[in-house]
């Protein structure tokens, strides 16, 4: 069977109008929920027009650096992804999540593989590219092909122009009241973000290692030692923690604990892990902290060891995002450090298995432990506990979240905070045991929440400025040691007021007595402390 020939123009055209169609059902659902097609079927076709003339237009452009079909291909089966997580979790692709991205490690990345992204690539990704790939195109010479791609970017441009004219007043209405409409616009907001991650990590090279302080020296008169350790959760959301006053019982094991603090109002400092774990550790609050500089500055963990605290990282995650890159790290995703990993993964609880012998080893001096947890990791959510956990029935048990009801999405998520519970409840047992040694504290937070469905939106990442509260909203708990310095009554009497990651970086500076030369906006009010 000869090859079909197409003109390079209509080639461009064609995949442009199959990728507006098949791959925005989210970006023109949002668009319809605004501006409804009973009173605004022109401008909605002007937009249908408009956007599909962009794409030719983005399209001719980058076709100036790869060729027709390599951009065609490309951009069928990207459009195919973008499209399936877009629609089905109401993924946001921004340099936020591109970051979030590239820092999943394969395990991670697997638990999104599934029959139904398979099958969309396929439909709509994998088979258009392989017709693509069949087509027979005209061949020109370099500089006849480069006025064909200018003439074609020119109608696309004027098409454009003439689309978003008559609705003109309109186009900078929404532009200005519903900015958020285009993040959903596939695979263009995308590429935007892609240049935008690029800009901003490789415009000016790798920085140079800053310190904020230049001493950091613990009080002469502490003789006590003190031995904390920090859990970092991961996509648990406050709400669910039944400490709040959720409904269901999800922490047993904490709620009879007479010295566990329960923090009710705790923002976290991002929507994603890649921005959370770093900030949380930084000096810097939300509000100043910079992920492009984040790796290369002095945090917390770093100003401690400084001051000579024995710092331990053990991370059942993708990675610590840099925050452990100068302390001792080690990876417990895989059985040769974790010794209780079943056949679906390593298990938190594995972190503690070894961890009295690494106090026993440190016969001096304080110590901090940081167990950063698999925890809630979607879409998984099943995968994250032990068959014995499965309390809320029936449970989701398939990433397929759209398959599953909300129910069954909320009891599997439900029973996998029901495991972290269990897992705190045994660090708190390590640290009893230590107690007559040691002065000893367990510090918890989330590193950020999560969704559940709730508006069509499932997992996290969502810019920070329009993330519901399910992603921001974070818990957070402290288990004050009998003979820890902290003052319990103050921790009481602040739990219910407004806290936020920022303060955890001052609070670890508070329970191991260091004095550090911080300046300015580095500066926070300790979390559990009265804020400002």
């Amino acid at each position: 069977m000869p090859n079909l020939q197409i003109s390079r123009p209509y080639l461009i055209l064609l995949v442009a109008l199959f990728i507006c169609l098949t791959g925005n059902y989210t970006f023109f659902s949002g668009v319809l929920q605004v501006y409804p097609w009973q009173q605004h079927a022109g401008f909605f076709v002007s937009l249908v027009v408009a956007y599909s003339a962009f794409l030719v237009l983005l399209f001719s452009l980058l076709s100036l650096l790869f060729g027709q079909r390599s951009v065609a291909i490309f951009m069928l089966i990207l459009s195919a992804f973008i499209g399936y997580f877009s629609d089905n979790f109401g993924v946001i692709i921004d340099r936020d999540m591109l970051q979030n991205t590239l820092e999943t490690n394969l395990s991670e990345a697997s638990d999104l593989m599934s029959l139904g992204l398979m099958v969309r690539v396929l439909l709509l990704g994998l088979l258009p590219a392989l017709l693509v790939g069949r087509l027979s195109l005209p061949r020109l010479g370099w500089l006849r092909g480069l006025s064909q791609t200018g003439k074609t970017m020119g109608v696309a441009l004027l098409v454009m122009v003439a689309a978003l004219a008559p609705f003109n007043a309109q186009y900078f209405s929404a532009g200005r009241e519903h900015k958020s409409l285009r993040y959903h616009a596939n695979p263009a907001y995308p590429i935007y973000s892609v240049g935008h991650y690029i800009k901003k990590k490789y415009q000016a090279g790798k920085p140079p290692y800053t310190t904020v302080t230049t001493y950091a020296r613990q009080a002469a008169d502490d003789t006590s030692r003190e031995l904390v350790i920090m859990v970092v959760g991961e996509a648990v959301r406050a709400d669910h923690f039944s400490l709040n006053g959720y409904a269901r019982q999800t922490n047993p094991t904490l709620a009879k604990e007479p010295r566990v603090v329960n923090f009710s109002q705790v923002s976290s400092c991002g929507t994603a892990t890649a921005i959370s774990v770093p900030c949380m550790f930084s000096f810097h609050g939300r509000s100043t902290y910079k992920g492009s500089t984040a790796p290369y500055t002095e945090n917390v963990l770093d100003v401690l060891a400084k001051a000579g605290v024995h710092v331990l990282w053990l991370d059942n995650n993708s990675s610590s995002k840099g925050v452990a890159d100068r302390v001792a790290y080690q990876d417990f995703r895989t059985s040769a450090n974790n010794p209780i990993c079943d056949a679906v993964e390593c298990r938190d609880i594995g972190m503690l298995k070894n961890l009295q012998r690494y106090i026993d080893d440190h016969k001096q001096g304080d110590i901090l432990i940081v167990l950063h947890q698999m925890g809630n990791h979607g879409p998984a959510y099943f995968k994250r506990y032990p068959p014995e956990f499965e309390k809320f029935k029936p449970a989701c048990q398939t990433i397929e979240l759209a398959q599953c009801t909300k129910q069954e999405i909320s009891n599997a998520y439900d029973n996998a905070i029901l495991y972290t519970d269990f897992f705190l409840g045994k660090v708190i047992e390590l640290l009893k045991s230590n107690t007559p040694n040691f002065e000893t504290l367990m510090v918890y937070m989330s590193d950020h929440g999560e969704s559940l469905g709730e508006n069509g939106i499932y997992l996290h990442g969502l810019p920070y400025f329009m993330a519901p509260a399910s992603q921001t909203h974070v818990p957070a708990v402290i288990w004050n040691g009998p003979n820890s310095d902290l003052d319990h009554q103050e921790l009481l009497a602040n739990k219910d007021k407004p806290n936020s990651h920022d303060g955890l970086a001052p609070l670890l500076l508070k329970v191991f007595e260091v004095d550090a030369d911080l300046q300015g906006d580095l500066v926070h009010a300790p979390f559990g402390s009265a804020q400002p």
